[in-house]
Formats: structure tokens, C-alpha cells, sequence
């Protein structure tokens, strides 16, 4: 908090008026996960804002940045998948942040590697972490972005094992791209502009 002497008013430096939140599963075992993809999107728009997520709050690690002409809130919530939504309603309540400016940065298995899609809102679409969200929320008005992370390898492969697995090396050259599209994609979004993201982006 700072202090202005001459109106005697305190004004929150901690104001933010958009979200970008990054799904995945809290821990060293998860890191490189098909699931973990949210996670490594927004570490992609911090390192490129020059902004670490490491501060704790709202069950999540956070940081405030500018971003898309905003000032937005990156966060990772450091619950597991399935109640990404607790992280998520804190930090929205916190901020004031009605759903359609939070942007949900998740895996796709529906999508080979490579291939994003963006929604102006919806459905969860058998997502845990978006069951989560939409159940605590009471809202289904968030845009988001699906990450492909591939599909299982044959339909009797364990869909809890498929999306634990880690990339390959070529799927990782390949995310490489596709990480640096979610960015572009993001603040687009965020600047309000997701017509010309989802026209640019979507696959």
C-alpha cells in the first residue's frame, strides 16, 4: 500500500483488471507434463514480461504485469488440477475480475502438438481443471485457449497416464512454436481484440 499525505487516501498498488491463468499440477514430479502446459504458457508470458510467478497468495504462485496494455495478473494455482477452481475464485474475488476478462490457458488432447484453439466461453469439455473452475465460479464466460498436447497412443492407453507423460524431444521443439503463438494469441485477447486472435490463431 502507498500513502498519499495530501488526501490522506490509501491507494492498492495491487490493482489489476485481467487474469491470465495457467492450469497444471503443483511439483517437481509434474514438471514437463502434457498437463503442465498452462503452467509452461504463462511462464512464457513472464519470462517475456520480465515479471517471475513466484509470489504466494490465493493457493497459487502470482505476479502482477503489464501486458497487452493492461495490468494483468499471472497465476498458477498450486492446488491439483481438479480444484483449480478454489485458486481461482480467490484471486478473482481478491481483483474484482469478472470472468470474461480471465484467460484460461489449458491442455488439449483432442489437439496434436502444435495446434491451438480459442473460445470466447463454454463449456468444460471433460477438462478437470475446468470443471473446477466453472463449478466454483458459477460462470462458463471465461475465453480460453486449448494447448494440444496429442493424443493417447492407442484407446486403451490410461487417459491419467497419457496426459502425466512428458513430451518428447520433438514435441518440445514443436511447443517451442506453439508457446510463443499462445503469447501472441494472449495479449491480443487481452487487448480486447479476439476476433482478429481467433482468426489468426485458431487451428
Amino acid at each position: 500500500m502507498i500513502f498519499r499525505k495530501d488526501k490522506r487516501i490509501r491507494v492498492s498498488i495491487e490493482q489489476a483488471t485481467h487474469m491470465i491463468v495457467g492450469l497444471g499440477n503443483p511439483g517437481q514430479r509434474f514438471e514437463g507434463t502434457r498437463h503442465n502446459v498452462g503452467y509452461m504458457a504463462v511462464d512464457r508470458i513472464a519470462a517475456q514480461s520480465g515479471i517471475p510467478v513466484k509470489r504466494l497468495k490465493f493457493k497459487s504462485l502470482y505476479n502482477l504485469a503489464s501486458f497487452g496494455g493492461k495490468r494483468i495478473v499471472l497465476l498458477k494455482p498450486q492446488t491439483y488440477m481438479n480444484l483449480s477452481g478454489q485458486a481461482v475464485q480467490e484471486a478473482m474475488a481478491y481483483y474484482k475480475i469478472p470472468p470474461e476478462n480471465v484467460l484460461l490457458l489449458f491442455d488439449e488432447v483432442l489437439l496434436d502438438v502444435g495446434r491451438i484453439r480459442l473460445r470466447r466461453k463454454g463449456s468444460d469439455g471433460g477438462h478437470n481443471g475446468m470443471k473446477s473452475i466453472i463449478y466454483l465460479t458459477g460462470s462458463q464466460d471465461f475465453p480460453r485457449i486449448k494447448i494440444g498436447v496429442g493424443d493417447r497412443p492407442h484407446p486403451d492407453y490410461n487417459l491419467a497416464d497419457w496426459v502425466l507423460s512428458r513430451f518428447t524431444g520433438n514435441e518440445l521443439k514443436v511447443l517451442e512454436k506453439t508457446l510463443d503463438d499462445v503469447v501472441a494469441a494472449s495479449e491480443l485477447i487481452i487487448r480486447g481484440e479476439m476476433d482478429q486472435a481467433m482468426s489468426k490463431y485458431t487451428s
